[in-house]
C-alpha cells in the first residue's frame, strides 16, 4: 500500500501509533510531505527514525529548509568558533521564537556523527515526489505549486514554489496532495482530511493541538491519531 502525511511536526509518538495502525510492514511505503520539524516534542526522535527508513520518503516543507539553514549555520559556528551576521541572528531569533526552540535544543544534545546524518537528511529532501496509485497520476507536494503553468517541467520551478501559501493546488492530468495550511477551517476547528478541487489536504494539526491523519492512495482509506 502507498501512504501518504502531512506536516507530522515533531510528534513521533503519533507517528510510531499510526504506523501501527495501518500495519505499515517493508512492502508498504509512505511519503511524508514536509515539515517534519518543530512545534512538536520530539522532532529528533522522528528525524532520526525516518532517515533509517528505506520506504518511508519526504518532500521538504519550510520548516524543513529553515531548520537546515538555521542549524546548518549554528553548526559550523561552534565547529569554526565564528561570529554570526545579523541577517542570521534575526532569522534564527524569529525561527526559535516560533516553533524552532524544540528543534535546536534537540540538535544540541545530538553526537557529531548524528548532527551530520540529520543535516544531509535535511539537504537532501526533494521539493516534491510523483506517484501512480491507486489508477490515478498524484503529485505529492508540501503546499502545491507557485505560479503553475500546464506543460512546465516540474524541475523548472524554485524549490521555495512547492511551500508557498499562494501556491496553486490544482494541476493538469494530476491529482495533488498537499499539507501546509491545517484543514480545521473546513471542519469547525477538528483537523480532517479535506478534498477539494482536484486536490486533497492533509495537514490535519499535528504539533499544534490537533491530529496526524494518513491517507491510503490505494483504496482511499483515511487514517487519524
Amino acid at each position: 500500500m502507498t501512504y501518504v502525511i502531512s506536516n507530522p511536526h515533531g510528534c513521533y509518538d503519533q507517528f510510531v501509533t499510526l504506523l501501527e495502525q495501518i500495519r505499515f510492514g517493508k512492502d508498504d511505503v509512505m511519503f511524508v510531505l514536509g515539515d517534519i520539524v518543530d512545534y512538536g516534542p520530539e522532532t529528533m526522535n522522528l528525524l532520526c527514525d525516518l532517515t533509517f527508513r528505506e520506504n518511508i520518503w519526504p518532500v521538504a516543507g519550510e520548516r524543513d529548509r529553515i531548520a537546515c539553514r538555521m542549524l546548518s549555520g549554528f553548526d559550523k559556528m561552534l565547529r569554526d568558533g565564528g561570529a554570526p551576521d545579523a541577517d542570521y541572528i534575526k532569522e534564527m531569533t524569529e525561527w526559535v521564537q516560533n516553533g524552532g526552540q524544540v528543534t535546536l535544543d534537540a540538535f544540541r544534545a545530538l553526537d557529531a556523527d548524528m548532527k551530520e546524518g540529520v543535516l544531509d537528511y535535511l539537504a537532501d529532501l526533494p521539493a516534491y515526489e510523483t506517484v501512480n496509485a491507486g489508477g490515478r497520476d498524484w503529485l505529492l507536494v508540501h503546499s502545491g505549486v507557485r505560479g503553475y503553468k500546464a506543460g512546465r517541467d516540474f524541475d523548472d520551478y524554485d524549490p521555495e514554489d512547492f511551500c508557498a501559501d499562494d501556491a496553486d493546488r490544482k494541476v493538469e492530468g494530476m491529482t495533488v496532495i498537499c499539507g501546509h495550511l491545517p484543514t480545521t477551517e473546513h471542519f469547525d476547528g477538528m483537523g480532517e482530511i479535506y478534498e477539494g478541487d482536484g486536490y486533497y489536504a492533509i495537514d490535519c494539526g499535528a504539533g499544534r493541538g490537533g491530529r496526524l491523519g494518513c491517507l491510503c492512495l490505494d483504496n482511499g482509506a483515511k487514517y487519524y491519531v
